[in-house]
């Protein structure tokens, strides 16, 4: 198969670098691993025949993620809710409305994000040699303690382009020539600063509350001896509902080293059945989604003090204000009950810097708001929606101060690498839900 042309899609001002393999039946989105370059895969015998195989069944989509390979290199390494909106301009690109996508490692986590928040865009989700959580946490033994992910992180990067860290990476049976053509490839697709990033960033991301909420056709394949724990792997799979787990033997992570031809086949056996058929594009019961609610704090005395013309007219500007930020970032109004607003989103950061924004425009007007948010499973109604995330959310709205904004450890969790800072505020109670509740306030955006 010819080494297809490298084009160019557009994600807001950055542009992201992909390749598309193959004429197959239906279109599958390849999520790399932490580095690549597309430009400079073919050199590699090994990732050409991977991707050829994977075209024998599929029209295959590759890409850079946004600071690596062929992909702008100046815009530093991006949250998981900005790499998701890179996967939709590229299938855009493509001319692809729904895909079946594997997440290869690293690109695991903002698969299942992906799966769970756009479940009209995706057929079939395969998570291939990853966890949702890539460090330990109470109640989740599997990984590295934090403070070694971000050790290795920093050692990574200090031999980042060197022909002994490609060696490892590649394994001994690697020849010279792969080591120094690996080596260069590495150089020319990320700095040591870039890889050093994407280790602390992937030391924070968890995505384990996003499970559950997973409605597409699911397969999670890991080999018995990959260096990334194969039980937190079962595990994972266990949590999406229906998913099949699928374990390979041999050892090595990277899927174009060892037995492929296995790697391959699972993939196939999974997804053929599932995407080949001609399909009637569904509406999605539910999704995932985050949550926002305001409201204005002291509203009762404040309208007493301006009168009912003073705090219509008010309300009227406080309207105008929250729904033009909600706007800019791209959230959806919901309801409006009184001073408060309900509002969705379809990515926590924007949702907290829409929730920010609300804050400080209305102060000018003398008054103070508080937001909570919290990103859960939703059940869609029309054109709303409902579920336990939506009275959540009320409920952490509802334990904010004036000019606070308040979020879910769900939230804090899916918002890794955004430069959003957080301030603990411990475990609550949230009315008629059950458990504590960890809450954080927001302190930098």
């Amino acid at each position: 198969m010819e080494v297809p042309e490298t084009r160019y899609a557009k994600s807001g001002e950055v542009s992201i670098a992909y390749q598309v393999w193959g004429e197959g039946p239906f279109n599958l989105v390849y999520v790399p691993g932490a580095i690549t370059n597309v430009d400079l895969l073919s050199e590699n015998p090994r990732f050409t025949a991977f991707f050829e195989q994977l075209a024998s069944f599929s029209r295959l989509i590759v890409f850079d993620k946004r600071g690596t390979g062929a992909s702008d290199r100046s815009v530093g390494i991006a949250d998981l809710e900005t790499r998701m909106d890179d996967v939709r301009a590229v299938m855009d690109a493509a001319e692809c409305e729904r895909a079946a996508v594997i997440g290869s490692s690293e690109g695991g986590p903002m698969s299942i994000l992906f799966a769970a928040t756009y479940p009209d865009r995706t057929r079939a989700l395969v998570v291939y040699g990853s966890l949702a959580r890539f460090t330990r946490a109470p109640g989740y033994p599997w990984g590295q303690p934090h403070d070694a992910h971000v050790r290795d992180a920093r050692a990574d990067a200090s031999r980042w382009g060197t022909p002994e860290l490609a060696r490892e990476m590649l394994g001994p049976e690697a020849t010279d020539e792969e080591v120094q053509s690996a080596a260069r490839r590495h150089r020319l697709s990320a700095t040591p600063k870039d890889v050093e990033a994407l280790g602390k960033m992937n030391a924070e991301i968890d995505v384990r509350d996003v499970l559950p909420t997973i409605r597409v056709p699911a397969l999670v394949v890991h080999r018995a001896e990959d260096h990334i724990p194969i039980e937190g792997a079962r595990w994972m799979a266990r949590q999406i509902p229906g998913a099949r787990f699928v374990e390979l033997p041999g050892g090595p992570h990277i899927p174009i080293l060892g037995d492929t031809g296995s790697v391959v086949r699972a993939f196939e056996t999974f997804l053929v059945p599932i995407c080949a058929a001609p399909e009637e594009k569904p509406e999605p019961e539910s999704v995932l989604a985050t949550v926002l609610f305001t409201d204005i704090v002291g509203s009762t005395a404040k309208a007493a003090e301006l009168g009912d013309r003073g705090w219509r007219e008010l309300l009227e500007q406080h309207h105008a204000r929250i729904r033009q930020q909600l706007m800019r970032y791209r959230g959806v109004e919901l309801d409006t009950a009184g001073d408060g607003f309900f509002a969705r989103f379809d990515g926590p950061a924007r949702a907290i810097r829409c929730a920010c924004s609300i804050a400080a425009e209305v102060r000018d007007l003398g008054i103070e708001v508080r937001a909570g948010l919290h990103t859960g499973e939703c059940q869609v109604l029309d054109d709303k929606i409902a579920g336990i995330a939506v009275a959540i959310g009320a409920r952490v709205a509802a334990e904010a101060g004036a000019g606070e904004v308040l979020v879910s450890q769900t939230v804090k969790d899916l918002v890794a690498g955004s430069g959003i800072v957080f301030g603990g505020r411990g475990a609550a109670e949230l009315k008629g839900v059950p458990g504590e509740w960890r809450l954080f306030s927001v302190e930098g955006v």
